[in-house]
């Protein structure tokens, strides 16, 4: 359809009223929350009103710290959910109608309105991205930049650095070793909660050495596996790993914290670094980052990770799970450990005109 000027007037949708699903916290957890804490119910999807869009989304992203937001514990680094309201969470869907010239049917977007199959928003809640660039719309998902800053801003890695990562087979963390390989690590070792994982590290992403965090001390598996330290530790869990990992560290290590896995896990604050005495003795530097602050680095990482997945350096691994009502179980079973890499729902919304319950 054709953009719209400044001074045209709104257009009018005709048909039968669209119904989709979406996703609402029902309650708050106290801890770790199961699935009965997320409602998904069918409501009536609004036509957009002036200097809006409205969004068939395609794919939404399923990340850990969902848990955290749910909980709505202190220190959260976005606004918690709120009870009976609408989840939110990374999208990505093509524009169905708009009333906003900036923005036309057929593009495809990114937002952050996600555990609903249609969006309706004013138009600066989306972003165009090019529907080419990647195989599958999902891709605009991938947490590739934060692997990207997180080694290259905020741990500094220099070529034949010795890389940790934990959580590894992850969405981060199978990228960031990925990525700090192709960028000059040394040996990059990771870490995973079973031997498959294990196995899926070292055979199809390339890590150098890896091991299952279950399989006795974290401590001793990582001195086995970085006989001569590490200089670097993409932190995605915390707990005993981030204890581990100071431990190994060498003197001017980099530490990365990513995100806190182990506490998601238990519903809980976990012990936390344990005693600094070595982040002292070693001059460590520990940093925490989220990607809002680091976002002036998506062209040049966009780059980068075209022209990898063009000369197939680098492995991009997704795990689908199929419709909305799926959404909350999946979520769990990723906390739990069963998926490997990025991990997406499909969303497949009703026909126009589907009663709603």
């Amino acid at each position: 359809m054709k953009s719209l000027t400044t001074n045209a007037l709104p257009p009018v949708f005709s048909g039968p009223p669209r119904t989709g699903l979406e996703a609402r916290l029902a309650a708050r957890p106290d801890g770790l929350p199961t699935a009965d804490h997320i409602q998904v119910v069918t409501t009536t999807v609004p036509d957009p009103a002036p200097g809006q869009v409205l969004v068939r989304n395609l794919f939404m992203s399923l990340d850990p710290g969902m848990l955290l937001l749910m909980s709505g514990g202190p220190r959260l680094p976005m606004p918690r959910y709120e009870v009976g309201q609408v989840l939110y969470g990374d999208a990505v869907g093509e524009v169905v109608a708009s009333a906003d010239p900036s923005l036309a049917e057929g593009d495809l977007v990114v937002h952050r309105l996600g555990w609903r199959e249609y969006a309706t928003a004013g138009a600066e809640a989306f972003r165009r991205v090019d529907a080419d660039a990647h195989p599958s719309p999902s891709m605009h998902l991938g947490f590739g930049l934060v692997a990207y800053v997180g080694l290259v801003e905020v741990a500094r890695l220099r070529p034949g650095d010795t890389v940790f990562v934990s959580s590894a087979a992850g969405a981060t963390g199978g990228l960031a070793g990925q990525i700090a390989r192709l960028m000059g690590a040394a040996r990059v070792i990771g870490s995973a909660g079973s031997p498959e994982k294990v196995a899926h590290l070292t055979g199809t992403l390339g890590f150098d050495a890896a091991f299952d965090y279950h399989d006795g001390p974290v401590l001793d598996r990582l001195r086995a596996a970085a006989p001569d330290g590490v200089d670097v530790y993409f932190d995605n869990v915390g707990g005993e790993q981030l204890r581990a990992a100071i431990e190994v560290m060498n003197i001017h290590g980099r530490i990365a914290v990513c995100g806190a896995l182990n506490r998601q896990r238990a519903g809980r604050p976990d012990e936390g670094p344990g005693d600094l005495l070595a982040v002292a003795a070693k001059r460590l530097t520990l940093r925490g980052f989220t990607l809002f602050d680091h976002l002036d680095r998506a062209p040049e990482f966009g780059e980068r990770f075209r022209g990898w997945l063009r000369e197939g350096s680098i492995v991009y691994d997704e795990t689908v799970v199929e419709g909305l009502a799926s959404a909350p179980q999946a979520l769990l079973d990723l906390v739990g450990g069963r998926y490997t890499g990025k991990t997406v729902v499909r969303l497949t919304p009703a026909p126009a005109g589907t009663s709603v319950a």
